[in-house]
């Protein structure tokens, strides 16, 4: 009893000194048990007997995570897409040709590219975005990739230590992700995305599988997906909604920005599902979607003229679409957002 009466003062007395360094940072408010919740989490570390490997792996993750918030941070506004593909592709193959074009397409439409930092497709679509309007997320490999040339040395050039950080930045900042074809690291990456966004752990953003003209090697794949997956129960037939094959870089650019013509965002209020709409749906479109998605919907489809107040007056110009959705059925969402941008 005495020594866990020893371990209370300690710990009372340790949140006392957080607070007052917290104070004489002027933390402001809305963020303050952030910082104290972190710095918690660091002196725990030490109250566990975290070994020095532990306190490496958490060390350079947290050093990783800080300095691409801070790469990210003045871009926020601006519209990203993430181009994955291989770095084994020479330059003048017809698939960093299309990254190229894709990049370039995109960049015109207002949007900056996100890629791996390599050579091959990622070269292409960087080449494509200029230097101005890319990142790049390299990664650190015993035989060391190398930047390409239009991004590196770059103030938007990030280099990783871990895959697992590297990949959170890769999805989290774009609005939208285009794979071309390569080889385990792609096919990883867009199982990987579509697993977060099957799963409700990631929003819904257009995921385009993008060929060489002609090329079938995203039709194989879907073809796998199809009559390996959906035929044998193993996901729904809807998921295969959540992507779109194409070898038009055209049709990839008009995917990518219809998706959000109407649909700006989403956010979970509670039991809700908030969608932020450019501008409010008719009655008749509101009703007409009730009747289309009432599978997926545990009751009545709300609109409402501005933030809920869990919002904390978010885009307060923007009329929202309050959806009792199930939390299951993602690949209907997507037919729902769809429908949204037919309205």
């Amino acid at each position: 009893m005495a020594n866990d009466r020893k371990y209370q003062l300690h710990s009372a007395e340790a949140n006392r000194e957080l607070d007052a360094v917290l104070e004489g940072l002027q933390i402001p408010a809305e963020t303050w048990s952030y910082y104290s919740q972190m710095l918690t989490t660091v002196l725990k570390m030490f109250e566990d007997g975290a070994d020095s490997g532990d306190l490496k792996i958490a060390n350079s993750a947290l050093k990783e995570l800080r300095y691409a918030f801070k790469v990210f941070a003045p871009f926020r506004a601006t519209p990203k897409v993430t181009v994955f593909g291989s770095s084994r592709t020479p330059a003048d193959h017809p698939l960093s040709l299309q990254a190229y074009a894709f990049g370039r397409r995109l960049v015109e439409a207002g949007w900056m590219v996100v890629t791996g930092a390599g050579s091959g497709v990622m070269g292409g679509a960087q080449e494509g975005a200029g230097r101005e309007k890319s990142f790049g997320l390299n990664i650190r490999l015993p035989f060391e990739q190398e930047a390409n040339p239009w991004i590196a040395d770059d103030p938007k050039l990030i280099t990783f230590k871990y895959f697992f950080t590297r990949k959170l930045f890769l999805l989290k900042e774009s609005a939208a992700v285009c794979y071309l074809p390569g080889g385990f690291g792609t096919c990883d990456e867009a199982f990987e995305v579509l697993t977060l966004i099957q799963t409700g752990k990631t929003r819904l953003i257009p995921v385009i599988l993008l060929d060489a003209p002609g090329g079938d090697y995203w039709k194989a794949w879907a073809g796998f997906v199809r009559e390996r997956m959906v035929d044998h129960g193993l996901i729904s037939a809807e998921d295969v909604q959540l992507y779109r094959v194409t070898d038009s870089v055209e049709e990839a650019a008009r995917e990518t920005l219809g998706f959000y013509r109407v649909f700006h965002s989403q956010r979970v209020v509670g039991e809700q599902l908030v969608l932020r709409l450019h501008q409010s749906l008719s009655p008749e479109a509101l009703a007409a979607l009730q009747r289309e998605f009432d599978d997926i919907l545990k009751g009545p489809a709300e609109m409402v003229p501005g933030p809920l107040p869990a919002e904390a007056d978010e885009f307060p110009q923007l009329p929202r679409l309050v959806l009792p959705f199930n939390r299951s059925s993602y690949g209907r969402l997507r037919q729902l957002i769809d429908f949204l941008n037919r309205s």
